[in-house]
């Protein structure tokens, strides 16, 4: 633990340096992981004054960003895009707290200000609509039946004076059902001031970043005040962070197709009893000891330092042993004094490279341990009712959790309040010790419950409750309705760490849609069949057969054969002028 302290007070001394020599900050962090996995942690910090940002003078706040806010009102803004699930049991604690971490698909919350809560309704509406333009996401669709008003969860991370604190509105959606993708990549990096063009930012390519086995990209909009000081900023910070497998991103784009590995090539564990010469089980490499570089892992070499972050000490960081052999071009080494963390001061105008060689360590870096560990799944079976279990474990043997649990559900999930339990190591136990809860309205508002817990030191708590299924009207279904309907994820707050259980995949009651094709098909059959009989009834006409008018056969025969003979005579003649 003294290490990681250590480790976390380096780190908050680079930022506070940065900070006050430069407007503009960036910083890569890589941490190996178990197995074969490394974390990479973008992140890029910009500065301006509130006087500057008020007159339009955004300096590197992005302009387009700006003006969305001051056209909505908006103080404070925290915006997510993420994919994948994060593993805390084998990668430890999350990063960055888990405070730049948002559920899967799209999460967003902001303070607006309003003197009413209509008011505040359609600025946020305003706000939705053009960062949906912006990011090219589906944030339009964050309606009112989307939308929560947070009460014990979601405090400001940033400064406000009382005046304005006592008009803010808190408004939190998601968007569980968003697959993020490359469109929302590209509008992330143009609000940068190098726009992936030097500096880290040159290593984000969406090829490897959604091919990682989770990812998030996060934006937060904060004021911040010095201490004793009148002259107010607004911050504006941007992160990526992804969890990459090394083997995979190794693999040479012009071979995307996987492979299998020549036997010769294959490392196998040879203390196993049936390791043989046609028999092999893969050896455990750790990343921390696989060789890997910067170019294989991001297809191409860091592009030197951004020339607008001039002051920029230590740029790129790196968690692994000081006794891990490192190999770099274009920079200079740093290490810490917590024996794990080493960072590079770049060269300017000269590409950066890091190779590290293949390596038998016996040191490994330490993983920080999360504060709890949460799980949470549908319980019950049926079309008609089911039921939520979250599993929440505190691991430290020593000290209590103090947490909300917030839970937002659609309103077709309808909730009994009722039947809402906590069982504390098996046993029934009264360790909820506040709630709020507001139900939902037909397609009017969700479901939202927010539940104040305190687990003790080195206990589990399980967490219920049942819910009843509401039918939908057909044309409510999205076109894949029998996939089902995506739950947002739980979120837990512990002071400022913040933790984002998975999403959940409801079935509802799904009725048959082919059911009106073939009503129409029918119907269309039988009009047919009865407007055909009814016409030929009333427009055709009956005589008999001596009444018929017969062709002569001879006749007909004339007729054709002088036809004929007069097609040959024009084709002749036709062939006769061309030659």
């Amino acid at each position: 633990m003294r290490q990681l302290q250590s480790l976390l007070v380096f780190l908050a001394a680079i930022l506070t340096f940065a900070r006050a020599s430069s407007d503009y900050h960036e910083q890569l962090v890589l941490r190996p992981l178990q197995p074969s996995l490394l974390l990479a942690s973008f992140n890029f910090q910009s500065n301006t004054t509130w006087a500057s940002f008020e007159q339009q003078n955004f300096r590197y706040f992005p302009r387009s960003l700006g003006q969305i806010l001051q056209h909505a009102n908006t103080r404070e803004l925290h915006l997510r895009f993420s994919l994948g699930q994060w593993d805390a049991e084998n990668w430890g604690a999350r990063p960055w707290k888990g405070a730049r971490e948002g559920g899967t698909g799209v999460e967003l919350w902001a303070w607006v200000e309003a003197e009413t809560d209509e008011e505040a309704d359609g600025r946020w509406l305003t706000l939705t609509n053009a960062l949906s333009g912006l990011f090219c996401a589906s944030l339009n669709f964050i309606d009112s039946t989307r939308t929560t008003r947070p009460v014990l969860s979601f405090q400001p991370s940033g400064y406000h004076t009382n005046s304005t604190a006592s008009k803010l509105h808190l408004l939190h959606g998601t968007l569980p059902r968003e697959v993020v993708c490359t469109e929302n990549l590209t509008p992330f990096l143009k609000l940068l001031p190098c726009k992936g063009k030097a500096g880290i930012s040159s290593l984000l390519d969406g090829h490897k970043l959604f091919d990682a086995s989770w990812q998030s990209m996060s934006l937060d909009v904060t004021p911040i005040c010095r201490s004793g000081s009148e002259d107010c900023q607004l911050q504006i910070t941007q992160t990526t962070d992804m969890v990459l497998d090394i083997q995979r991103s190794k693999r040479p784009r012009d071979n995307p197709i996987p492979r299998p590995i020549p036997s010769e090539e294959l490392k196998c564990d040879t203390s196993k009893p049936y390791n043989s010469f046609d028999t092999c089980y893969p050896l455990d490499i750790s990343a921390q000891e696989e060789e890997w570089s910067l170019s294989q892992i991001f297809g191409h070499t860091m592009k030197g330092s951004c020339p607008l972050a001039e002051n920029e000490s230590y740029p790129v960081c790196i968690n692994v042993p000081h006794a891990r052999d490192i190999y770099t071009s274009g920079a200079r080494e740093h290490k810490d004094e917590s024996g794990y963390m080493r960072c590079f001061e770049l060269t300017p105008q000269e590409d950066f490279e890091m190779i590290l060689p293949p390596q038998d360590l016996s040191e490994r870096a330490p993983l920080e341990q999360p504060l709890l560990y949460a799980e949470r799944s549908f319980i019950g079976y049926g079309q008609e009712r089911g039921g939520v279990q979250a599993i929440l474990t505190n691991p430290s043997p020593t000290d209590a959790v103090d947490f909300v649990y917030m839970e937002s559900l659609p309103w077709f999930m309808k909730l009994y309040l009722h039947t809402l339990k906590a069982k504390i190591n098996g046993n029934s136990e009264d360790v909820i010790q506040e709630m709020y809860y507001r139900p939902a309205l037909d397609r009017k508002r969700g479901t939202q419950l927010e539940v104040r817990i305190l687990i003790p030191a080195n206990s589990t708590v399980v967490l219920t409750y049942d819910f009843e299924k509401a039918i939908l009207r057909y044309t409510e279904y999205p076109p894949d309705a029998n996939r089902g309907f995506d739950i947002a994820p739980a979120v837990i707050t512990i002071g400022n760490v913040s933790i984002r259980t998975t999403s959940l995949l409801l079935p509802l009651p799904t009725p048959d849609f082919s059911m009106p094709y073939n009503v129409i098909i029918l119907t269309s059959t039988i009009m047919a069949l009865a407007f055909g009989s009814i016409f030929n009834l009333l427009v055709r006409r009956f005589v008999a057969a001596d009444e018929a008018e017969k062709w002569d056969v001879r006749a007909l025969r004339l007729i054709i054969k002088g036809a004929i003979s007069r097609f040959a005579r024009r084709f002749m003649k036709k062939t006769t002028k061309k030659d």
